[in-house]
């Protein structure tokens, strides 16, 4: 039987979702098709529209062997197992005469517990576990969450927190869900047989494409005990994330409270003695962490140091001692024991690292207003763990409407690990780059305007003369805009300002949740929408309700940010330019998703405006700016504002 071609079972997919085909797509499928063969790898740029999800499942169910799919977001991980995978399988079942299986498999947490659901959770204050229903009262919200979750129990067939609707809260899930430290293992457990999470586990194993998170992929990549099944292709969506979720979950904090919880879960299961050793420790170090200023610690201060090594050694004590008493008058001992083991060691395992002072790392306080210090450790580069684990022994293909920075994709293979494009190097693998391009006409679709008459903003205090400048432009739009601010701060003052001075209606994150925001926003053209880091990626509205794309400044990390300072300068020490490898990539990153908000169908029309003027006049604001779609560029305000008014005029006679 001959092979069905590529370019066949594209077309039967792209049909079967009710798409268009694309030349960007096409040669997507064809780049992802050569890796997979090659056992090579790839970075492929794909714009918004390209119809980058089946560009690369096609050939990865064509290929036959096992694919994993990595995406940062649910939305994402939701539309590919619930649409994309089913269409495109029963598309390219004729051609291919199997069907093939695939599966969404995400970390522990994320699935329903049986064991805490029927056998309640331990507690802090006293031996043995408690029954949450009977401590939640039934009116609560909690108890009312509680509740839900028990009846929807019985129903569900994955136990993923996902598949709830309507949500619950995180305290609410935490009752009823544990982490992979926390848990008792499919053998020991008594509903091992039955388990949510096994389950995933076992429907990934016989998959052939497992979806997943980048979360996930990390904690495969670092803890060594492998979570995914075998694979020989990772297809890495939305890989502009990557790097930051990967450091994240490279992250350990320690806090007081979280120390505290360790003692208190520990003191019923092991002699006073240790016990007393990690109650005193944890003492000396809360005393240490009421002083604590934010900032970067250089070298850990000798106070700290000392409540650090006592920390670890008095858990290191507790943690031999778990593993060697027994005390059956304790309710399911088994549970009670492993949760106070999972937080006694993650105190030992940060103390322990931070103690051993790693060149490779970066320290530091962080405070806030309610729940006081936190003192944190991060890697001050994973490259190095992403190169060794990430790109050996299988093929890769990282994708994003986001990944050429300043016009190539160096940039970001060097936070992978990656040696310049089409560069030898013994260590680092070769790839190759490949911009598909977006089927939107940017030129004309959209204007990209810069106000250059604006003063610089500054670190602190109102933009009287930005605020003008933003009410006008909304104004101008009749309404339909996005605001993008670079802090909470700055879209409250905005918002405030603004709702007194405009008959438009201003939506603000965190008044709201935020899909409830972003439907609000989408059903009423006239309502603007402003907020901070998650509206610059996770926004998708096309349309007439978002004709015009407010950035209030260029998003640089804040100079007092302790990692990415700390990244800068490691830069500069190596000889390197550390403002434009950590500062300007990081900012060109967010401008670019952020752009992305206005043009999202072939229909759209709108303006991006950017009330910073060191985009037109500073030296970097040509990176910044090749970073950006291809709109039209313009510093002329007069041109702009018709251009708006024009646009609003063709969409109230459209009936919007």
């Amino acid at each position: 039987m001959t092979k069905p071609s590529l370019p066949d079972l594209l077309h039967a997919a792209v049909s079967a979702v009710g798409g268009t085909e694309r030349p960007g797509q096409v040669a997507m499928a064809e780049a992802v098709a050569e890796a997979i063969d090659d056992n090579s790898h790839r970075l492929i740029q794909a714009g918004t529209g390209t119809g980058k999800s089946l560009g690369y499942l096609v050939p990865a169910l064509a290929h036959g062997e096992r694919v994993v799919v990595a995406t940062a977001t649910l939305a994402l991980q939701r539309q590919l197992v619930e649409r994309d995978l089913p269409r495109t399988v029963d598309a390219l079942h004729p051609q291919l005469r199997r069907r093939p299986q695939f599966a969404m498999l995400k970390g522990r947490s994320n699935y329903l517990c049986l064991h805490r659901l029927h056998e309640g959770a331990p507690q802090d204050e006293e031996d043995g576990l408690f029954d949450q229903f009977e401590a939640a009262a039934p009116t609560s919200k909690l108890g009312q969450d509680l509740l839900r979750m028990r009846d929807w129990a019985d129903e569900t067939e994955t136990g993923d927190r996902d598949d709830l609707t309507p949500g619950v809260s995180d305290k609410a899930w935490s009752q009823l869900s544990v982490s992979s430290r926390e848990c008792l293992g499919a053998s020991k457990c008594a509903y091992g047989a039955e388990c949510f999470a096994e389950a995933a586990r076992e429907r990934a194993k016989l998959a052939d494409v497992v979806v997943t998170n980048h979360a996930l992929l990390a904690i495969d990549a670092i803890e060594g005990a492998p979570v995914l099944p075998q694979h020989e292709v990772l297809i890495v969506d939305e890989a502009h994330e990557l790097v930051s979720r990967v450091t994240g979950v490279a992250t350990g904090e320690l806090t007081p409270g979280q120390v505290n919880r360790a003692v208190k879960r520990a003191a019923k299961l092991v002699d006073e003695k240790t016990a007393d050793s990690l109650q005193t420790a944890s003492e000396s170090f809360e005393r240490v962490m009421e002083l604590a200023l934010p900032g970067r610690l250089e070298e850990v201060p000798e106070d700290l140091g000392y409540a650090l090594m006592s920390l670890r050694d008095a858990a290191r004590n507790v943690i031999s001692a778990l593993g060697s008493t027994r005390d059956k008058s304790v309710q399911d001992e088994d549970a009670v024991r492993k949760q106070a083991l999972a937080a006694v060691e993650n105190v030992h395992a940060v103390a322990e690292r931070i103690t051993l002072g790693s060149e490779y790392d970066v320290v530091w306080y962080e405070r806030h207003d309610r729940f006081g210090a936190t003192l944190r450790v991060a890697p001050l580069s994973v490259s190095g763990l992403l190169r060794e684990k990430l790109f050996e022994d299988r093929s890769v293909v990282l994708t994003s409407a986001t990944l050429k920075l300043g016009g190539d994709f160096n940039g970001v293979a060097a936070s992978m690990g990656l040696s310049p494009e089409g560069v030898e190097d013994d260590d680092a693998p070769l790839w190759k780059g490949l911009d598909v391009g977006s089927p939107f006409d940017y030129p004309k679709q959209g204007i990209l305007y810069v106000a250059k008459h604006l003063a610089t903003p500054g670190r602190e205090g109102t933009r009287g003369d930005m605020m003008d400048e933003l009410a006008e432009l909304i104004e101008a739009a009749g309404g339909r805009t996005l605001g993008l601010f670079s802090s909470m701060r700055g879209a409250k003052a905005a918002a405030e300002e603004l709702r007194g001075r405009l008959d438009h209606p201003i939506l603000l994150q965190g008044e709201e949740t935020l899909g409830e925001l972003i439907k609000g926003f989408a059903a009423d053209p006239r309502t603007c929408l402003f907020g901070t880091l998650s509206l610059w990626q996770g926004v998708d509205v096309p349309g007439p309700s978002c004709q015009l794309v407010i950035m209030d400044r260029i998003p640089f990390p804040r100079p007092d940010d302790p990692l990415m300072s700390a990244r800068q300068k490691a830069v500069e020490e190596r000889g390197g330019n550390g403002f434009m490898a950590v500062a300007a990539t990081h900012a060109a990153l967010l401008m670019a998703q952020g752009a992305g908000r206005l043009v999202r169908a072939t229909g759209d029309r709108g303006v991006v405006a950017v009330l910073d003027p060191r985009l037109a006049t500073a030296r970097y604001g040509s990176f910044l700016r090749a970073t950006l779609p291809d709109f039209w560029y313009t510093t002329d305000r007069n041109q702009v504002r018709r251009s708006l008014s024009a646009i609003d005029a063709s969409a109230r006679a459209d009936g919007a």
